[in-house]
């Protein structure tokens, strides 16, 4: 099984890739209100600054800068996935580990940095 790391920094400035499993999906683009809803939820219990963001139909690239002392990007990710998935209310065909975690089989599980 791979061992991935992810880079800390602590009030850094970190771009991201973030995926739907399926990527011939545009459910990014067609509930582009229910994605900012998530956002703004997150931002406003775990801030943080939006540098930039391209929205495309099945994935996204963000610029985050974080705040200093604070380097808990994982957490706001998954913060922000489920309340898009919540959001949007389907549960999409899931593995038995997806279904074991809780996962609506949206987003591809990990996101990149």
């Amino acid at each position: 099984m791979p061992n991935y790391l992810r880079a800390r920094a602590p009030g850094g400035t970190v771009f991201f890739t973030v995926n739907l499993a399926d990527r011939s999906s545009s459910l990014l683009t067609n509930r582009i209100e229910d994605l900012r809803a998530s956002f703004r939820a997150v931002q406003a219990d775990m801030p943080f600054r939006c540098d930039a963001m391209v929205v495309l139909p099945d994935h996204l690239h963000a610029v985050w800068t974080l705040p200093d002392g604070d380097g808990d990007f994982s957490t706001r990710w998954k913060r922000i996935k489920a309340g898009f998935s919540k959001a949007v209310g389907v549960k999409l065909p899931r593995t038995l580990s997806q279904e074991a975690k809780g996962e609506t089989g949206i987003w591809q599980r990990r996101f990149w940095e």
